[in-house]
């Protein structure tokens, strides 16, 4: 009888010991870190192409997952350059031109700038869990922090990756590294996340690279320079009359 207690209390604390958390409770502990009621802020993608690279600055202001303005900033070529997102919709406005035209359809798989980011990635900003169904997987570590792994399947038919792999860090509670696969299994893209800093209260990455799997080149390196979370932002930014000025 007592050899039969000792076993189980044994099985219960190994078990303990190994056991994963709630893949939902990491996913909305990494959204209190990455989203916000609003944000804004500068940032510079550095895109890596076969043989030079080129640097784009902008400012961008977004409210949730619904609205989203950025003006480009520099170089010259692009300076002036502005895009709206409106729930599903998204507006471009090039200065060279003076017009306003749609992004739709097949074209949101095009790439933005030439850079490893479609404007489909720009576009869905929706909270991982709205999205994806979870489970843990394992564990690794990345640069010396313990991470989960995390596998992500779509439960909505609206997404851009079927399901994406995450490396979530066990602390932090920011991606370091991601994964993201076609529904065939493909692998399309892979990020990694880094210069992860304490802004407001929330953990935040200020450097992503994008690496599209299906194209040459170096990749896609995003930093962000500023980030300012939940701050007054004027209405009439999100118009498409702001586009023009």
């Amino acid at each position: 009888m007592k050899t039969t207690i000792i076993t189980t209390l044994l099985t219960v604390i190994t078990g303990a010991g190994f056991s994963q958390p709630n893949a939902d409770d990491i996913l909305k502990k990494v959204e209190k870190n990455i989203s916000s009621e609003n944000r804004i802020f500068e940032s510079s993608m550095i895109i890596h192409g076969k043989r030079t690279s080129r640097t784009i600055t902008s400012r961008s202001y977004s409210v949730g997952d619904k609205k989203a303005f950025t003006e480009y900033l520099s170089p010259a070529r692009e300076q002036g350059t502005k895009m709206l997102k409106l729930e599903d919709q998204l507006w471009i406005y090039s200065p060279s031109t003076d017009r306003t035209i749609q992004i739709s359809g097949h074209m949101l798989r095009q790439s933005v700038m030439g850079s490893d980011l479609s404007y489909e990635d720009m576009m869905d900003d929706r909270k991982l869990t709205d999205v994806y169904s979870a489970t843990v997987i394992g564990n690794e570590e990345i640069d010396g922090r313990k991470c989960y792994i995390m596998d992500l399947k779509a439960k909505v038919t609206d997404v851009a990756y079927f399901s994406r792999k995450m490396w979530i860090d066990a602390e932090r509670y920011i991606p370091l590294k991601e994964e993201l696969f076609a529904k065939s299994g493909q692998l399309l893209k892979r990020t990694t996340l880094s210069n992860v800093k304490q802004i407001q209260g929330r953990w935040f990455p200020m450097t992503v690279v994008y690496k599209d799997m299906l194209k040459e080149g170096g990749g896609t390196e995003f930093n962000i320079n500023s980030v300012k979370f939940n701050q007054a932002i004027p209405e009439y930014i999100f118009t498409k009359a702001a586009l023009k000025k």
